[in-house]
């Protein structure tokens, strides 16, 4: 053999050697992986075992010792809500085990899962037999006689009415062959369900979207002749979250994939020990409706502990583009030159700008402190109405597409902000500098304001405003009194990923609760390539699931 001949079979040898190796790697990374999910589900299932034990306590204590003092109400109250969050993370965290581990069954634990009664027999039910077969699956035979069914119950609710529909698999037998014959089972939104997806909807909307915690929720049902746990519907919320996570995917690209975007973010309370503390509730929103671009919108909201400048790094890494968003410094690093991949444009708010002014021009708003109808600063005053005429403009330009947009302000809005930014300058220079107009106009002239503030003139895609994203995060600010508290950090970044949803189909004019009742439905026998169909803005229910959510 020559010695060519030789250095290739070494080489060949060598390429074998290396592949065995990368494929053990692979099956170990595997392993590890599958193991990783397995742990977290024994973590999450323990935990929420602990907190069910603990309220278990608590409440047997109170019917002991009677009502000692509201304050044990509340607390009894925070309990619920926390078991609620750890019920619902460890029916994620379970179903993430058993996809990473290709198997049903979790290996390694036995989760002690809520006990659910039988449904209520004054219930309606509703029969819907699947159509038999006329022949055998086995031999063709048409000689085929029933011998028997099997019922899956699923509870149900339409408007003021419940009903517990029983779906019906008829059995046959083959006179031919004795082959036995039988529909599959059907399909429910989530695994090992019992729930309807228009009630799970309902639920998940009424969580979500009208602010009511699910002790509320279970309160309102046993009411209604249905008694279900709180630890039962926290079952299903968290299982839902996990069924809806390849649309929240999708969402996030969308959000993700615009070249400009809205940012804000509101105040949550978050339960911890010894009383709450303030965390964050971001939102990143892609609307080009204003310049006519085309791409529907869409929101992605993200939870947090602490408003640190770290979050919004996480939240937008990799991104590159304009962020339109407040004077908050948190944002700063995006803007930094050598960021990877790139800067982010910043473009700034007059919204905010305008509000510091008219709280100084606001002769209701003083009245209304106590304070005389003509001390207010007419600086100020007119300060708010040469902003208020560049408003003007841009209300007159809305839905125009970007080149008209930008024409329209080069020749109108311009001459306006040099205007008033010139008149600012001379006004500024005749106060001192803790006056509150003075801070004002400081407000949108420090460091390099004035060029985020005035970045709308040169791009027609820019808008003047941040409403977008405030309009995200209203429903949030005036349905927290509601809740009260998010129980936990999981809790938070549940609620940031449902929020995520339902503002997303609001902004696309959907019914958030018909559309999620028709999404839960049709996802468990959807292949993945036919995802993208039930997007809000690609959604198209058949008219029975319309009319029913």
């Amino acid at each position: 053999m020559s010695d060519a001949a030789l250095e290739i079979a070494r080489l060949r040898a060598a390429l074998a050697a290396s592949e065995a190796c990368v494929e053990t790697a692979g099956a170990r990374a595997e392993t590890a992986e599958s193991e990783l999910a397995q742990a977290r589900a024994v973590v999450s299932a323990s935990e929420a075992m602990i907190k069910h034990l603990k309220l278990e306590i608590a409440k047997l204590r109170r019917e002991q010792y009677g009502h000692s003092s509201e304050r044990r109400a509340r607390l009894l109250d925070q309990m619920e809500l926390q078991l609620e969050e750890l019920e619902a993370a460890a029916t994620e965290d379970e179903i993430t085990a058993e996809k990473a581990t290709k198997t049903t069954p979790v290996v390694g634990f036995e989760r002690r899962r809520p006990a659910r009664k039988p449904f209520p027999e004054h219930l309606p039910r509703e029969r819907v037999v699947i159509e038999a077969p006329t022949a055998c699956t086995c031999c063709g035979s048409d000689r085929i006689v029933k011998m028997g069914e099997d019922i899956t119950d699923t509870l149900e609710v339409i408007p003021r009415q419940w009903k517990v529909i029983q779906t019906v698999r008829e059995k046959f037998t083959c006179r031919a062959c004795e082959r036995i014959s039988q529909p599959p089972a059907p399909f429910h939104a989530t695994p090992r369900g019992w729930a309807g997806p228009n009630l799970l909807a309902t639920i998940l909307f009424e969580k979500f979207g009208q602010h009511q915690p699910l002790n509320r929720q279970a309160e309102r049902y046993a009411r209604e002749g249905v008694d279900l746990s709180l630890s039962t519907l926290a079952d299903q919320v968290g299982a839902c979250a996990a069924a809806l996570a390849p649309l929240h995917g999708l969402i996030r690209e969308h959000v993700l994939g615009a070249e400009r975007l809205h940012g804000d973010d509101t105040t949550v309370p978050l339960l911890a020990r010894g009383g709450t503390r303030t965390a964050r509730l971001w939102t990143y929103v892609r609307d080009d409706r204003p310049f006519a671009g085309g791409a529907p919108p869409a929101a992605l909201f993200h939870f947090s502990r602490d408003r640190e400048m770290a979050h919004p790094n996480r939240h937008l890494a990799g991104w590159q583009g304009i962020l339109q968003a407040d004077a908050y410094g948190g944002y700063n690093d995006l803007y930094r030159g050598n960021r990877d991949p790139g800067p982010v444009g910043s473009a700034l708010c007059w919204s905010h700008a305008r509000r510091k002014f008219f709280e100084l021009a606001d002769i209701r708003g003083n009245v209304r402190k106590g304070k005389p109808a003509h001390d207010i600063s007419l600086v100020a005053l007119e300060a708010v109405n040469r902003i208020d005429a560049i408003f003007d403009i841009e209300r007159s330009i809305n839905g125009l597409d970007a080149a008209a947009r930008l024409e329209a302000r080069q020749r109108l809005v311009r001459p306006l902000v040099e205007e008033l930014h010139a008149w600012m300058l001379v006004e500024r220079g005749t106060m001192s500098k803790h006056n509150p107009v003075a801070k004002a106009i400081a407000y949108m002239f420090k460091a390099d304001r004035w060029e985020a503030f005035t970045r709308f003139l040169d791009d027609g895609r820019i808008c003047l405003t941040n409403n977008a994203a405030e309009r995200a995060l209203r429903g949030i600010a005036l349905g927290r009194k509601s809740w009260l508290f998010v129980g936990s950090e999981r809790g938070g970044d549940r609620a940031a990923f449902m929020y995520s949803l339902i503002v997303t189909a609001k902004m696309n004019d959907i019914n958030p609760q018909a559309w999620l009742a028709d999404v839960l439905a049709r996802l468990p026998d959807m292949t993945a390539s036919h995802v993208p169909d039930l997007l809000p803005w690609h959604w198209r229910s058949a008219p029975v699931s319309r009319k029913a959510a």
